[in-house]
């Protein structure tokens, strides 16, 4: 995890660009989560990584923290690491809008090819914790004098299709489902119980 966030201090400061820096405790805990795509070379060198964080509960998907190994770059590997994000966050969070804001052109050029949108700041999450998470970056002033309208990164957006939104809703019902059903089968279990106690009673 610090040599995670290492990377991306490291690769913002090369670009001479903002970037909220990241804690290892934070990236340690994505990890843990399964919130994460880390790349690794053959000798188990980190060669890249994203993470996936939720917001308004749980109505919008970030994909953040794209970094990939000096040595590995111009591989192809970054766009693979971002589908992957990508991929997952659509299996864990079905139905919900991914977003993304960013000054890396290469970023933007993958997040087309997914799907993203340029948008205003204004259809992404009004979530206080994810602006906040921008103070550490050296544009945050921008950012702030514009009343959070714009700045010098660019808002993307993914909206899912109505496929997926329904595929969202028939989840939940099906998890009902599958509650009441465990609930039926724990009363059965619990009457055959007290039948049989009061059967040998007799």
């Amino acid at each position: 995890a610090a040599e995670i966030c290492k990377m991306i201090e490291q690769a913002a400061l090369a670009r001479g660009t903002g970037i909220a820096k990241r804690d290892p405790a934070y990236i340690e805990k994505k990890i843990q989560a399964g919130d994460a795509v880390i790349a690794l070379s053959e000798e188990r060198k980190l060669a890249g990584f994203c993470y996936i964080e939720t917001w308004d509960n749980k109505k919008y998907v970030v994909n953040s923290g794209l970094i990939v190994n000096p040595q590995f770059r111009n591989q192809g590997l970054a766009k693979r690491i971002k589908k992957k994000a990508f991929e997952l966050s659509r299996k864990k969070y079905p139905g919900t809008k991914l977003f993304g804001i960013t000054t890396s052109m290469a970023v933007m050029k993958i997040n087309s090819e997914l799907g993203y949108k340029p948008v205003t700041f204004s259809e992404l999450t009004a979530d206080e914790s994810f602006w906040n998470g921008c103070r550490s970056c050296p544009n945050y002033d921008i950012l702030t004098r514009n009343d959070r309208k714009n700045c010098l990164c660019t808002g993307m957006l993914y909206e899912p299709s109505k496929r997926e939104i329904k595929k969202k809703q028939n989840g939940g019902r099906l998890k009902q489902i599958e509650k009441y059903h465990r609930w039926v089968r724990l009363k059965q279990v619990s009457f055959l119980k007290k039948f049989k106690k009061k059967s040998q009673l007799i």
